[in-house]
């Protein structure tokens, strides 16, 4: 992807954004082992997702992709058959946690595959948790390639040490296929769309607030009764119009129907303290989650301080939140960044180091990421460094869009992993991006 130096007079119009990637997995899942007939619409037709999809077709679940639905025939929890291959996961890493939880109470066996990236990932932060349940896997050094030898658990009483809506969500699957209450404790609250949707299709889950702890119980075996779902749009793929609206001049920016969800806002928390143009309107509630319209007016943004409680309610949308902080008045410093280090690449380094190459003044200490517009730097190479990673592609070129420089971008195919249309509907609003 190359992004042109001629500067963009503004971004404005109304833009599309495609389905919450977050609940596009589980509206494959949980309908899949369903006893009934969803409808799905608004559902994220991304690399990513269509490896949850392609998952359980291999398992016997009848999934129609349509061009306007999605319908999925769900015949209960015990109802999914071994699959005759590998289950290849690509670049899915909540296909690859939310997976292993679930098949490891199944009556069969199964292999999780992924890409070269993916197999970097940790795997031993959701296995660990299982084996106390009772699962057994092979596993390369707790990574992919992953063999699950499916059977009976039993319940479990466990507190995350992590705070990870993948593992706690892994565990919530294998603990619906298990007899008795099993109980997930998570001292530090993470996005709650397994939890919402769950209870939506009926099954036997409460949550109880102790403190600022949530206490999940969930009683097993219970059959899930099929709802139809319409997915809301992603806040985490609106971030990038967000902040190419706030950034370029003459902007005036609006997206209708995106995902609201307390635990996933962090990004709009952000920015509102630093001070962005903003507006939220006809806020809804749709399948349990809280939905409404924005409208984005280009703004003079500061900096700002963001402690590490912030990351977990918005660790993916740090990479362009760097970006609106390059072009602030005052310095940022964002806390406890860890769990960046280990996403689709080393995110934490690959935003210092392109950053630095763009001409801004930014340092990495420990886990905190450091941003100081203010003071200037020569720009070091013309050429991003992604790692084949969608969310640094996609926040480099918003960068290079305001920058107004031939900025190179490599890897960008990955971007269809969340966001298939990213270009053509950036540049329908008045991006300069060309492939």
């Amino acid at each position: 992807m190359l992004v042109s130096s001629k500067i963009v007079n503004g971004i404005n119009g109304t833009v599309k954004i495609p389905g919450d990637k977050s609940i596009s997995h589980r509206s494959i899942i949980i309908p899949s082992i369903s006893k009934g007939v969803t409808q799905i619409s608004n559902l994220l037709k991304s690399e990513d997702v269509f490896r949850t999809v392609n998952a359980f077709q291999s398992m016997n679940v009848n999934i129609q992709i349509n061009k306007d639905d999605v319908i999925i025939e769900g015949k209960g929890l015990n109802s999914l058959n071994k699959s005759d291959k590998v289950i290849d996961l690509g670049n899915s890493g909540t296909s690859a946690r939310l997976l292993t939880g679930l098949l490891s109470s199944q009556n069969f066996d199964s292999i999780l595959v992924g890409d070269t990236s993916l197999s970097k990932r940790p795997m031993a932060r959701i296995t660990k948790p299982l084996e106390i349940m009772g699962a057994k896997f092979d596993n390369n050094h707790n990574k992919l390639p992953l063999k699950i030898y499916g059977k009976k658990l039993h319940k479990i009483d466990y507190e995350l040490e992590l705070p990870s809506a993948q593992v706690k969500s892994g565990l919530i699957f294998a603990a619906l296929n298990t007899d008795g209450k099993s109980r997930i404790i998570e001292k530090k609250i993470t996005r709650n769309h397994t939890e919402i949707m769950l209870e939506s299709f009926e099954a036997d889950i409460k949550i109880n607030q102790v403190d600022s702890e949530n206490h999940i119980f969930v009683n097993g075996k219970k059959e899930l009764v099929p709802k139809n779902i319409s997915v809301p749009s992603d806040l985490s793929s609106a971030s990038f119009f967000i902040v190419a609206a706030l950034i370029n001049k003459n902007s005036f920016l609006t997206m209708k129907n995106i995902n609201l969800n307390p635990t996933r806002d962090g990004i709009l928390k952000a920015l509102n303290l630093m001070q962005a143009n903003i507006q939220i309107n006809n806020k809804r509630t749709t399948n349990g989650e809280l939905v409404g319209d924005l409208e984005i007016k280009t703004s003079e943004l500061k900096g700002c301080e963001l402690e590490s409680d912030n990351a977990r309610l918005m660790i993916d949308e740090y990479p362009i939140l760097s970006i609106a902080a390059a072009f602030a008045k005052s310095p940022s410093i964002f806390k406890g960044l860890g769990e960046l280090k280990v996403k689709e690449s080393n995110r934490l380094d690959l935003i210092r180091h392109n950053l630095y190459n763009c001409g801004i003044f930014c340092k990495v200490s420990g886990e905190d990421l450091y941003i100081d517009p203010t003071k200037k730097i020569s720009p070091k190479k013309n050429q991003i460094k992604t790692d084949n990673d969608h969310r640094i592609a996609m926040s480099f070129a918003i960068m290079g869009m305001k920058l107004g420089v031939d900025l190179y971008i490599p890897g960008s195919e990955f971007i269809k992993t969340s966001f298939p249309n990213f270009i053509v509907s950036l540049n329908n609003v008045g991006g300069n991006l060309s492939e």
